[in-house]
């Protein structure tokens, strides 16, 4: 029997809305893999053991694939610089945070990313800001805003996690924008593979020298929330956002961020017992409007 094949037709459709669907149920599960894993490890220790072994069973799968590697000293250096902004600084200043603060609202205040970097990618990469891309992003910080203050009012997110968590914003903001000024070439596995790798090579002196290593509790929680961190988050949603940001632009891309909060509030409640107020739903329809009008193509 002739093996099946994949229509091109079905094949585009998967890569147009496939990877972006898995893409943002990952990364928001991430927010609740993280504050379960981080109350049983401290941040430093649990982000470097992650990324080194994410980091190594990538480049061993790369390997194995019979994929080449083609990476001069300034390809490493501009990938491993990517990986300690993208990975090592974004998450550890959001571990920080979500010592302090639910998952849910480390989600919500993390998919303001879009916003930030539309900002920032119209003078520095020369991306145009349309009036339909303005008003997306309008309707998507009004129902950010919405969510932010019913979370508020009730007094449950610790003042520093906050502060920690607009900091991991601006990491990632400024990730992708570095992303896209330097534009590293090269294998898409190997070089996520160098990201992930540096990333855990920054951290696990700073986790050696501040953290003791008794301050891990075993649990199966922690293995459960370590496993899906390193395999599922760090190695496939890495790669689908790097594939994005070449395919749809900074803007375009972080746009789908607008999607995070619905999904992790939703993680958040069935996994963690963490409260979702009423006003909270009301907020996701005008973000959900304004993912529609900043993703969709210009010309329309």
């Amino acid at each position: 029997m002739d093996a099946v094949s994949v229509p091109a037709s079905d094949r585009s459709a998967l890569v147009r809305w496939g990877f972006p669907a898995l893409f943002v149920v990952l990364w928001a599960s991430a927010f609740t893999a993280g504050k379960v894993a981080v109350t049983y490890a401290p941040p430093f220790l649990l982000l470097s053991t992650r990324f080194l072994l994410a980091g190594l069973v990538l480049a061993v799968l790369a390997r194995l694939s019979g994929r080449r590697w083609s990476f001069g000293r300034g390809a490493v250096a501009r990938f491993a610089l990517l990986g300690i902004v993208t990975m090592a600084v974004y998450l550890a200043l959001s571990y920080f945070g979500m010592q302090s603060v639910t998952s849910g609202f480390a989600a919500l205040i993390i998919s303001m990313n879009p916003v930030l970097t539309a900002v920032l990618a119209a003078p520095l990469l020369g991306e145009r800001l349309t009036g339909a891309k303005l008003a997306g992003l309008a309707l998507g910080v009004a129902g950010v805003a919405i969510v932010l203050q019913s979370r508020l009012s009730g007094g449950i997110e610790g003042p520093v996690g906050i502060a920690f968590t607009f900091g991991a914003l601006i990491a990632l903001s400024a990730s992708t924008i570095l992303y896209k000024r330097i534009v590293p070439s090269g294998d898409l596995w190997y070089g996520t593979a160098i990201q992930t790798l540096a990333a855990g090579v920054a951290l696990l002196p700073l986790g050696l020298a501040l953290e003791p290593v008794s301050a891990i509790r075993w649990t199966p929680e922690l293995l459960a929330g370590f496993l899906w961190l390193a395999l599922a988050v760090s190695l496939c949603s890495y790669l689908l956002w790097f594939d994005m940001l070449d395919r749809l632009g900074a803007s375009a891309a972080s746009a789908l961020h607008f999607l995070v909060p619905p999904i992790g509030l939703l993680l958040g409640w069935a996994v963690l017992g963490e409260h979702v107020p009423p006003l909270d739903l009301l907020g996701v329809v005008p973000i959900a409007l304004g993912i529609r009008l900043v993703t969709r193509p210009a010309g329309r």
